[in-house]
């Protein structure tokens, strides 16, 4: 009578081992038992270089060189040639370069608004002087110059006055021109005022031909600052 009480339970034991070996296989419908196709998890580093369409290690903070998800890219770096809409890459400022050359010679009646204040400063800067020659004018660019030849004779005084419209700096120069063409002028006297009105040689200190024989020679008008109108007028004694 106990034989077939052993044989019962060997066989019972038998059972409970299958069972629990059948539980221990993780269920392929269970969501938690699920990885991410491809074969790594989430956590996982995927191989140099492969990763899914659109995805890339969390954290890395750099895309694979020259990949990065459509219409994103590091702060700062584009595609050679492509940049987000509406943007562009700021180019570095040029220095605002000061123009040059020759101004445009006008009538002076066309600066006849500029006649009052050079009678005035004529007045204070060329007393006792008379005019050498009728005045010039010219409609200047800043930068730009104007030149007036004249002789300039031995044993005489020169004043030159200018008045500029609309410019905020006018310089006066006097040059004395070389003989050979292949020479530059030669800067021989200057104004030192400030402002759109200039004086050269004035308040009784006019400029006096060094040399004792003449020459031909020049002023010439400069509207360092601004643009405008500017007038001249050379005085002799």
């Amino acid at each position: 009578m106990r034989l077939p009480l052993v044989v019962s339970l060997g066989l019972a034991g038998v059972v409970v081992a299958a069972l629990a070996g059948c539980s221990s296989k993780p269920d392929p419908n269970d969501p938690s038992q699920m990885q991410p196709s491809g074969g790594y998890g989430y956590n996982q580093q995927y191989p140099q270089g492969q990763y899914p369409p659109g995805q890339y290690p969390q954290g890395q903070g750099q895309y694979p060189q020259g990949q990065y998800p459509q219409g994103q890219y590091p702060q700062g770096q584009y595609p050679q040639g492509q940049y987000p809409q509406g943007q562009q890459p700021q180019q570095p400022q040029q220095p605002q370069q000061q123009g040059g050359g020759s101004a445009t010679p006008i009538a002076p009646a066309a600066a006849a608004a500029a006649t009052p204040v050079m009678q005035a400063m004529a007045a204070q800067d060329a007393r006792g002087m008379s005019p050498e020659g009728g005045a010039f004018a010219g409609q200047f660019q800043q930068g730009q110059t104007l030149e007036q030849p004249f002789n300039l004779n031995a044993g005489k005084c020169y004043t030159v006055v200018g008045v500029g419209l609309g410019l905020t700096q006018l310089d006066i120069m006097m040059q004395t021109i070389p003989p050979a063409p292949m020479l530059p002028p030669v800067t021989v006297a200057q104004s030192n005022t400030q402002g759109p009105n200039a004086t050269l040689g004035g308040g009784g200190n006019c400029f006096k031909n060094p040399l004792p024989i003449g020459g031909p020679a020049k002023v010439v008008l400069r509207a360092t600052g601004g643009s405008g109108i500017a007038v001249g007028q050379i005085f002799s004694k």
